[in-house]
Formats: C-alpha cells, sequence, structure tokens
C-alpha cells in the first residue's frame, strides 16, 4: 500500500525491470487509481492507492539478485534516483520502497564457503554502499 504515489511507482517499476507487465488497473469511481496488479520479471505485485496511513519500512523490503555488476549497476541507478541510499547495497526508492540489490550468488557463497570467506565478504559488504560484485569475490577468495 502507498501513501501516494501508487500509479507511478508501478509505471516506473514497469519501466526497470525486464519481462515486466501491467495485468490489471483498478480505478475509483472519480478514474483516482485504487490497484494495480502487475509481475515484474515474472513475479507478481498488487499496489494499492492506500492514503496517509500507509508507509514503507526497511522491515518490508525487496531483494533483487542480479548475475553482473551491469545489473547492480542498472537497479541502482534507476532505483536511487530521488531516493535515499544506504549502506551494504540497500536503497529506499523515491515511493518509499526499500529495495537491495545483490549478486545472485551472495548467499550462496556465504553458505558454502569456509568461516573465514564468508566473514570476509561480509566484512567487504559492510564498507560498500552499491555493492562491488569483483570486492566481494576478492575478498572471499583472499580468506580462502
Amino acid at each position: 500500500m502507498f501513501n501516494d504515489g501508487a500509479e507511478g511507482a508501478v509505471n516506473t517499476y514497469l519501466s526497470i525491470f525486464p519481462n515486466s507487465r501491467l495485468k490489471s488497473e483498478e480505478r475509483w469511481p472519480d478514474g483516482k487509481h485504487l490497484a494495480s496488479t502487475f509481475e515484474l520479471d515474472g513475479v507478481e505485485f498488487l499496489a494499492i492507492s492506500g492514503g496517509p496511513e500507509c508507509a514503507f519500512t526497511m522491515a518490508n523490503s525487496y531483494t533483487i539478485n542480479c548475475d553482473t555488476q551491469e545489473d547492480i549497476d542498472h537497479y541502482w541507478e534507476r532505483l536511487s534516483d530521488g531516493g535515499e541510499i544506504h549502506a551494504c547495497g540497500w536503497l529506499t526508492d523515491k515511493f518509499g520502497v526499500v529495495w537491495q540489490v545483490q549478486p545472485a550468488w551472495f548467499g550462496e557463497k556465504m553458505k558454502s564457503g569456509t568461516p573465514a570467506q564468508g566473514q570476509a565478504m561480509f566484512n567487504a559488504l559492510m564498507e560498500m554502499v552499491k555493492v562491488d560484485m569483483a570486492a566481494l569475490l576478492r575478498a572471499y577468495e583472499a580468506a580462502g
């Protein structure tokens, strides 16, 4: 639920994510946006224009798992435009939605590597704002 701007958010997200589409849209009798059902890269969402009592927090966030640094750069630049950037690949977009933009392999490497490799990669991540995949891999390999 968006306080304001649900329709704009949907249109923005559809322009950023590949393989995305608007599935349905509902409007109030006066023509104002009520809700949109849409897919972002095959994942379905519902955006509702909820009013001033609705706000997003970091407790409700979305992860974008990226295969390349170019993907990280794309999502980071587009979603952070007009929003706020945070540490460790987190950002809040201009609509108040919180995202984490990270390498698709990050979780698997944290589980499959040695404790020292996982810690080294985590420590490197803690020093970043936007994720640098090459730097994470260097930290991981150096600890191995």
